[in-house]
């Protein structure tokens, strides 16, 4: 049953933006199935409390199981990097209204920052718990190279952005990348990708028709991205239909991975890429 309130807290994200809200309703979504993959009850808790139409996402039990998979595995890495380096630094970019923090947990030894434009921030303090810990929150678009000034250097760190490259130009991506593995003295990116077809079809993806936003860049070789920055080497290179988990999707959403699995194009539209710098 679509989640629909009334009196609660207003949003006015817009474009890109407002696609936050779409993976929003996903996890929660998945929390209220029957065999959840992600088990997250802040996003269900602040679905309740949005004052917003989450019908218009078209976001199904199929859609809802790959969402909750996609940020289950970047959690996992996230996670498997802290254990590595309790006392990392870890970057959320475009973080929206995503309580990785939560789910990941990190040590207190950690140093954990969320980023993303101001008036997403804004809600999101208004909408979240705020993480125990060493936790801060920046606001400020990440193609913004000022922002990085507040990052100390000084630890291995981890950058995980969910959502977000395929909304950039690439020179905005490559940019970003390289700012990062220069300014950082060493860890992991961890983010995912749009195939150049899946640029191509982004008006049969609903969330990002009904919100007006456009998407620029995709890729379909990731050693590309290599070459971007010396040292940067890939490490996972997963597409969608091979994601850890695809056993645990409604039988719909198996049937889909099978057929798109054989399908040359389709089986590259998405990617969840990892890179050690």
């Amino acid at each position: 049953m679509p989640i629909f309130v009334t009196n609660r807290e207003h949003t006015s994200l817009t474009g890109a933006q407002e696609t936050a809200l779409a993976t929003l309703y996903g996890r929660a979504l998945d929390s209220r199935a029957r065999r959840p993959i992600l088990r997250d009850a802040i996003a269900a808790d602040v679905v309740r409390r949005l004052n917003y139409d989450f019908r218009g996402t078209r976001i199904n039990a199929v859609t809802a199981a790959g969402v909750a998979l996609r940020a289950r595995l970047l959690d996992t890495w996230t996670a498997e990097f802290l254990r590595a380096h309790p006392d990392a630094t870890v970057l959320h970019l475009a973080c929206g209204l995503d309580a990785r923090a939560h789910r990941v947990a990190p040590p207190p030894t950690a140093r954990w920052f969320d980023l993303d434009l101001p008036d997403v921030i804004e809600l999101r303090e208004r909408l979240l718990p705020r993480p125990p810990g060493d936790h801060r929150t920046i606001a400020a678009s990440v193609t913004d190279p000022a922002w990085l000034d507040e990052i100390p250097g000084d630890r291995p760190a981890v950058a995980v952005f969910e959502g977000l490259t395929m909304y950039l130009h690439e020179r905005d991506v490559r940019s970003l990348v390289q700012r990062l593995t220069f300014h950082l003295p060493g860890g992991r990116l961890c983010f995912d990708v749009y195939g150049t077809l899946g640029i191509r079809l982004q008006k049969l993806v609903p969330a990002v028709r009904n919100a007006g936003a456009t998407l620029h860049w995709g890729v379909d070789d990731p050693h590309v991205i290599e070459s971007w920055y010396d040292g940067l080497t890939l490490l996972d290179d997963l597409r969608s239909v091979d994601m850890p988990g695809v056993e645990e999707l409604p039988r719909a959403g198996r049937v889909q991975m099978r057929i798109l699995k054989h399908l040359p194009g389709f089986r590259d539209v998405g990617r969840i890429l990892r890179y050690r710098f």
